[in-house]
């Protein structure tokens, strides 16, 4: 067929499985254990369901503003889209374009390859080290985009401010992108830096910590000659791109500051519970500063442990990729979900 030759073909994202089961736990894709704020509820409850026959506000003008108040920056400096992959996708295609490679790390999120190869955009993947730290040297080359995860995805780890900002500052011909999904559990944000550097874009989502994974908020902030890019490219595909009730709910997630940080307190005690079990049956781990964790054992398959668990309708996430497929990424769960993934473990490994 002579047609198919035109066709922009891609390897696609494979996202993390989405069972439904009534008593399953499900840890394998980072979602928040914990429902969004009260006043989400409330404001569900109280929607007006008429108001879906009207275009909502393409321009996002009041959660811009919550979130502007938030963050502390102008509404100039914030750009919302349908959760970061959105955000992201659309800063690849209006950011990438000189037609050197992009950097970013051999083990991170695995998108970035998607887009790249989505949009034509040339990339050099950076391997990390053998601890899955950057080695900051090795993005002061010459290159058209620089993206990085912190912490990284999978395997947690956060790197400096400091370091990060030894990238930004000596790529200056280059969008620097940092992929903040996971920063609110326990790490420094690169935000303060997108006042001193003009090159710089900080992406953070309302799916993790702010538990909205079903209803698709992203948001990136960075100089107003960034953002007002990102628009342009945003209005010359898809004026609405935000739904009427993510408008809505969104900005009572970002009210509530205190069951936020309650609920980011919960998720972090667990975390550091749960590392502290897994290592005494002998698990090992990086130090994750998300609401996750990527371990491994020395003496039983990742990919066997994976399957022990799904049959005990646990679901965990595995990776048949060179380096890490010895790991497992195990979502933080409510305590009593992870009492009984460390009671599943426990009697795997006595077997």
């Amino acid at each position: 067929m002579s047609w198919e030759k035109n066709v922009r073909m891609v390897e696609p994202y494979v996202p993390g499985e989405q069972p439904d089961k009534a008593k399953m736990i499900k840890l394998n894709t980072n979602e928040n254990p914990y429902g969004p704020a009260p006043g989400v509820k409330q404001a569900i409850a109280e929607f007006n369901i008429d108001k879906l026959r009207l275009y909502p506000d393409a321009l996002i003008t009041g959660l811009t503003q919550d979130l502007a108040e938030y963050y502390h920056l102008k509404a100039e400096q914030i750009f919302v889209g349908v959760g970061s992959d959105d955000v992201l996708a659309l800063a690849f295609l209006t950011f990438f374009n000189s037609g050197k490679p992009i950097l970013f790390p051999d083990i991170t999120y695995s998108f970035y390859d998607v887009w790249a190869q989505l949009y034509r955009i040339p990339y050099q993947t950076i391997p990390l080290k053998e601890d899955f730290r950057i080695c900051m040297a090795d993005y002061l080359i010459e290159n058209g985009g620089i993206v990085i995860a912190n912490p990284n995805a999978p395997t947690g780890v956060l790197e400096s401010v400091e370091d990060l900002e030894k990238i930004i500052v000596n790529n200056p011909n280059s969008v620097v992108i940092i992929d903040e999904a996971y920063i609110d559990f326990g790490g420094v944000s690169c935000l303060p830096l997108i006042d001193k550097y003009d090159n710089l874009l900080v992406v953070q989502t309302f799916s993790k910590s702010r538990s909205m994974a079903g209803m698709r908020i992203g948001f990136a902030m960075g100089n107003t000659k960034l953002i007002h890019y990102l628009s342009d490219a945003k209005f010359a595909t898809n004026s609405y791109t935000m739904n009427l009730p993510a408008l809505i709910l969104g900005r009572e997630a970002v009210k509530d500051v205190a069951y936020f940080k309650d609920t980011l307190g919960k998720i972090i005690k667990t975390r550091e519970w749960t590392k502290q079990e897994l290592k005494n049956l002998g698990f090992s781990f990086t130090d994750s500063y998300s609401n996750f964790i990527f371990a491994t054992h020395s003496e039983y398959r990742a990919k066997d442990i994976f399957d022990s668990l799904r049959a005990k309708d646990i679901f965990v996430r595995y990776f048949a990729k060179p380096r890490i497929d010895n790991y497992l990424r195990i979502s933080i769960g409510t305590d009593d979900e992870m009492k009984v993934l460390i009671e599943a473990l426990a009697e795997y490994l006595k077997k």
